[in-house]
């Protein structure tokens, strides 16, 4: 069984806060993609070289599972949210694809990550991109406020993930559409695996069922639910936990779904 709710925000507020001051993307044995800005290990997760050198430096902290970007789809002018948005990565190749016209929201409970990602736009000076406070299952954001909502293995992390799929519901405009990376179990993961902290906060332990995302995603709503496991999954989550049981038993995967 997980720890307690308050115990798993607070271990990874405090896990990311110090990948945050440090500017690496591995502080403990246990973490997402260590390494992952390098060249090889982007494009395992599906960033192309361009992808990763038009970001702000010190934006990409390798802590991915894939590319959002890849399945969004994204269109000039559009409004997108990425959750957990760390040093803001992700939000800055989606700035890109939107143009001057659109508009990035990123949200993370972290005061260190949000404090990166904000000098981060100001020196590059990127104005389309806002960082705010908040945790996931609580969004900062209006109803309807946008149309596609991204993150990158982050929602495994979350010890609520139905209200973090309903709280994405109620921020998309009719017809917006959810375009995700994140960590799913192929089969329940034992009691053991799911109390160890180290595991949970290194995207392994918290990861929900490919049943239980689905059920998740249409109870709230969504249609058009797609589940797919990313190429390069093993390989990925191998790096994470070597030789630990628990690595064979989720994947890298990429979600999507589209609110009617």
């Amino acid at each position: 069984m997980q720890p307690n709710p308050d115990t798993i925000r607070q271990t990874v507020r405090d896990q990311y806060g110090a990948i945050a001051r440090e500017g690496t993307s591995c502080c403990a044995p246990s973490c997402c993609t260590p390494g992952a800005s390098a060249s090889p290990k982007g494009q395992l997760l599906g960033y192309s070289a361009a992808e990763e050198a038009a970001a702000p430096a010190g934006s990409n902290l390798g802590l991915g599972c894939g590319n959002p970007q890849a399945i969004a789809s994204l269109q000039l002018g559009e409004t997108v949210l990425d959750l957990g948005s760390g040093a803001g990565f992700d939000c800055f190749l989606a700035a890109r694809a939107v143009g001057p016209n659109g508009q990035i929201i990123g949200v993370d409970m972290t005061p260190d990550m949000l404090a990166r990602a904000r000098t981060n736009a100001h020196k590059a000076s990127v104005a389309n991109v806002e960082f705010r406070l908040g945790e996931i299952e609580r969004l900062p954001v209006r109803d309807g406020e946008v149309d596609v909502v991204i993150s990158n293995c982050v929602v495994n992390l979350s010890p609520d993930k139905p209200a973090v799929y309903r709280e994405a519901f109620r921020a998309l405009r009719p017809g917006g559409r959810l375009a995700i990376a994140d960590v799913v179990a192929r089969e329940p993961l034992a009691p053991e695996f799911q109390a160890d902290l180290a595991l949970l906060v290194g995207c392994v332990a918290g990861a929900a069922t490919v049943a239980e995302v689905g059920e998740a995603l249409r109870t709230t709503g969504f249609v058009d639910i797609r589940i797919e496991e990313k190429a390069g999954s093993r390989e990925l989550v191998e790096s994470w936990a070597p030789g630990h049981p628990a690595a064979n038993l989720v994947m890298s995967a990429t979600i999507q779904a589209r609110k009617p």
